[in-house]
């Protein structure tokens, strides 16, 4: 795999799915509950890639099998153009909802959270994010461009668990600051996240295209 994906993990954890994290930590089970939460977005990122690459393997071959009027080179490029589009126009909802820096009524919910309750979150912050799905998307064509298998996904796959953990590490070294710093870091990320979507959409759109 194109070690260029690898600096995609960061932006898998952007947004809502950090803010779990950092939420998580301040849990009266934090330990417990922010296991549970890195389980599930470990398995989310791995079913997510194993789609993607078949995805990507289907679509490649029927496109090339479809009359032979289209040659691998093609199909490349309008994929590529394809991901680029959809990381404008993340880049460009990201902008236009920057006004709305009102707390997800969700993100509450999680303070009291159950391990169960974070194993489905780490599931549902990777599977139905938008963001997240481009981002599989391009691992898996990654993939499929050089002809490796999923295993080679194993590095972004772990690299994306590692960023999901950075607020737990950051609790278990720090303890007692951590627990009055989080909140700033949460409500930081809670109003300005907005601006590291933009800017990591927009240099990996720019990635992509070059």
């Amino acid at each position: 795999m194109n070690l260029q994906v690898l600096p995609l993990a960061v932006t898998m954890m952007v947004g809502p799915q950090i803010m779990a994290a950092t939420v998580f930590v301040m849990n009266a089970r934090a330990i417990r509950v922010s296991a549970a939460f890195l389980a599930g977005v470990a398995l989310a990122t791995t079913a997510g890639v194993v789609v993607a690459r078949g995805l990507a393997s289907v679509l490649g071959g029927v496109v090339l099998s479809g009359g032979g009027s289209l040659s691998a080179g093609w199909v490349g490029v309008l994929v590529q153009l394809g991901l680029v589009v959809l990381l404008l126009v993340l880049a460009l909802v990201s902008f236009l909802g920057r006004g709305d820096a009102r707390p997800p009524r969700w993100l509450e919910a999680l303070m009291s959270a159950t391990p169960s309750m974070a194993l489905r979150t780490g599931l549902m912050v990777i599977l139905t994010m938008p963001s997240d799905i481009v981002i599989m998307l391009t691992v898996g064509v990654n993939l499929d461009h050089h002809g490796e298998t999923v295993l080679a996904a194993v590095p972004f796959i772990v690299a994306t668990v590692l960023v999901a953990s950075l607020p737990l590490g950051f609790y278990l070294v720090l303890r007692d600051r951590a627990e009055r710093v989080m909140p700033r870091v949460r409500d930081w990320l809670n109003v300005n996240s907005w601006v590291v979507n933009v800017g990591v959409c927009l240099f990996f759109a720019a990635l992509v295209a070059f």
